[in-house]
């Protein structure tokens, strides 16, 4: 059975895969960040969403990448979370 580490490897060789697998590991880290903070928290996608104020459907569109959320909606998944945000561009 191939590992996701060595399907990695081998897909990064192709060059057009690596430059889009580049372009989209902000977007890929934000989200991996997003669910870390739920989880950590110990919130289901339906609990979250109540803190916020809003459906299980718009949180599990973030964190499927399927969304763009907006810097007032990251602020409250920030505040349900007990998370900081922090924005940055370098």
């Amino acid at each position: 059975m191939t590992t996701w580490k060595t399907l990695k490897k081998e897909l990064l060789k192709d060059k057009k895969v690596a430059i889009e697998y580049k372009r989209l590991a902000p977007r890929y880290a934000l989200i991996s960040q997003l669910i870390g903070a739920r989880a950590k928290k110990g919130l289901t996608q339906e609990q979250l969403a109540k803190r916020i104020g809003t459906k299980q459907s718009a949180i599990a569109r973030l964190e499927s990448g399927n969304a763009n959320p907006s810097i007032a909606f990251l602020e409250k998944f920030a505040s349900a979370t007990g998370s900081k945000l922090t924005v940055q561009i370098r």
